[in-house]
């Protein structure tokens, strides 16, 4: 516990340099006394419980780096396809929602240092595509997969699969719907809600290959023009990993479903 304590204390003074540059989204933060968070709903990354409140691994992360500023905690849920839009307007202060870092978003924001890792994914209709043990037995002219629009699961399945028929929903609850309607052979999503789908809908889902079929590396983002704002998240995110506080989480909310009867009616 004390070596705990002190590793803690140590990544807080590196987090907590004593000067920002004018104009960072640190020393605004800080100022405001608010640190607001963009975020979409995204199993087990963010959610809501049985009484409507947000909770998940962005929300804990979030959380986290508001108490170690001295500062409170605003998540603002917005749609996935606008995020990026609305952190550039000035909608909030940095977007903590599992966004993965791609030479396009690379393009409108600047991303810290990964502070998860999961992947692409895929689960399958027992219906619709029985049997099949490679992503390569997908790429056909006659299927069709489904995944959210505006996640990293979409130029995955295009450079993947460029034979079979893609189609975007803006939810993942809408995907997982169409393929366990029938009308899809595989849904493509962020590890790790293919391997809860098919536990959950195992005798209508299978998942054809074990492990991701493509790594992601996810961190937050701010708006471009902030390089201390970035070094100052960098250093909290590495001050996080050495006291365990991101394993711990990363473990709780994807590793395991302890949280799942906080979300069932």
């Amino acid at each position: 516990m004390k070596r705990r304590t002190l590793l803690q204390g140590a990544a807080v003074a590196a987090f907590a340099p004593p000067a920002f540059a004018a104009g960072s989204v640190i020393d605004d933060i800080k100022s405001r006394g608010v640190l607001r968070a963009g975020l979409s709903t995204f199993v087990p990354w963010a959610m809501r419980d049985k009484t409507g409140k947000l909770i998940g691994y962005e929300l804990d992360v979030g959380a986290r780096l508001a108490a170690d500023l001295g500062v409170t905690h605003e998540p603002m849920p917005t749609a996935w396809d606008g995020i990026i839009p609305a952190l550039l307007a000035g909608n909030f202060d940095v977007i903590i929602g599992g966004m993965t870092v791609t030479p396009a978003r690379l393009e409108s924001v600047d991303f810290t240092d990964a502070y998860s890792f999961s992947g692409v994914h895929f689960v399958a209709s027992r219906k619709t595509a029985p049997g099949l043990t490679s992503l390569d037995a997908f790429n056909r002219a006659d299927f069709t997969v489904v995944a959210r629009r505006g996640t990293n699961a979409v130029p995955v399945v295009q450079a993947k699969l460029p034979k079979a028929t893609l189609r975007q929903f803006d939810d993942d609850a809408q995907a997982l719907q169409e393929l366990l309607n029938g009308n899809a052979m595989a849904w493509f999503t962020s590890t790790p809600k293919p391997a809860f789908a098919a536990v959950d809908n195992a005798a209508t889902l299978y998942l054809p290959v074990e492990k991701a079929i493509e790594p992601q590396r996810d961190a937050m983002a701010i708006r471009k023009g902030d390089p201390a704002g970035v070094v100052a998240l960098n250093a909290w995110i590495a001050g996080r990993k050495a006291d365990g506080f991101l394993a711990d989480r990363f473990h709780y909310w994807f590793e395991g479903r302890a949280w799942l009867p906080q979300t069932q009616a």
